[in-house]
């Protein structure tokens, strides 16, 4: 037997490389080779469905373009807030409270100030009500279809709200009435039409703005619902005071003590005052800074943004077509085989 195949028993070919002998890119030269053959591959996929992503995609574009068009243009008006003295808790709180003390009576600490409570009323289900009743505007939000920028008309849905006899017609569950109950306009309002909240440019500012079809209706509104906040936030603490005086009148009744009927009358005398400037004040609350105005341009819907993700859509879902196309053709041809 010779060396070779003492070393060889097996007569097995040898290795072309022995260990640590393999040049620097053999690895790598064999897994390029892999990743063009895939990329060869894929892009054969994609070019021979290419007729389905134009198909598709096409549809998903002119799809978008229709649901666009169709959607209604939306108007924001909106103004810009401040508090007043008032709201902010400034004016004749701390005198009161003195004086009560020396009276022997509790005034409390008020736990949220008057601006958080005016904005909390101001998107609470029960004001929302009061003021959809106040001014009927309900068709104005659950009926309307669009405005028509002609005539400045609003024209209303006639599947829900008969505008020439003023009957809501609209078709409902049995456990539901055609007209939309108080449940259903104040979640529409809160969600869909008002806005409210602080500042993010200007600390302590208050913005407030109304989204609707129609810019007439949607500056109208902004101006109604800040002048309804102010007055009743007015007759809220005209009402407190008016309790206040009442106790205090009682209190003074009971006591003999000149020292202390001096603090009832002083007490009694602030109240007085608050009623006072409460009715002098049209804007008890909030003050206008900048008052809204009728918008011109539209603020929704943003139709080129729709069409965009409407068309990416499509493409992406032809590459999926064409993908699942691929993948069971290709079991296919493996089961026959």
């Amino acid at each position: 037997m010779t060396q070779e195949n003492k070393q060889n028993p097996n007569n097995q070919p040898p290795a072309p490389y022995g260990p640590g002998q393999y040049p620097p890119n053999h690895y790598n030269a064999r897994y390029q080779q892999d990743d063009e053959i895939d990329l060869r591959e894929l892009f054969g996929i994609i070019w021979e469905g290419k007729w389905w992503i134009i198909a598709i995609t096409f549809v998903f574009a002119v799809a978008s373009v229709i649901y666009s068009l169709s959607l209604p243009n939306i108007y924001k008006a909106e103004a810009t807030l401040a508090p007043t003295e008032e709201a902010q808790g400034q004016g004749f709180g701390e005198e009161l409270g003195g004086l009560a003390s020396l009276a022997g009576i509790s005034m409390g600490k008020q736990q949220v100030d008057k601006v958080t409570m005016a904005m909390e009323i101001l998107q609470s289900r029960q004001f929302i009500k009061n003021f959809v009743e106040k001014h009927n505007i309900l068709p104005e939000i659950m009926a309307v279809k669009e405005w028509h920028q002609t005539s400045g008309e609003l024209l209303f849905n006639e599947d829900i709200y008969n505008h020439e006899t003023t009957e809501w017609i609209r078709e409902v569950e049995p456990s539901k009435q055609p007209e939309p109950s108080s449940w259903e306009y104040v979640k529409v309002f809160r969600e869909s039409i008002l806005m409210v909240e602080k500042s993010s440019s200007t600390p302590g500012l208050i913005n407030i703005a109304v989204n609707h079809q129609s810019p007439v209706v949607a500056h109208r509104w902004v101006k109604w619902l800040i002048e309804d906040i102010n007055n009743h936030m007015r007759q809220r603490d005209i009402n407190e005071a008016e309790r206040s005086m009442e106790y205090l009148k009682e209190e003074l009744g009971e006591t003999s003590l000149s020292s202390m009927q001096q603090v009832f009358y002083q007490l009694i005398e602030k109240q007085t005052q608050t009623i006072m400037l409460a009715n002098v004040r049209p804007e008890y609350i909030f003050q206008v800074l900048d008052p809204a105005v009728v918008p011109e341009q539209k603020d929704a819907p943003s139709r080129a943004l729709i069409c965009i993700i409407g068309t990416f859509l499509g493409g992406f879902l032809s590459l999926l077509v064409i993908f699942i196309r691929h993948l069971i053709r290709s079991s296919k041809s493996k089961t026959d085989a």
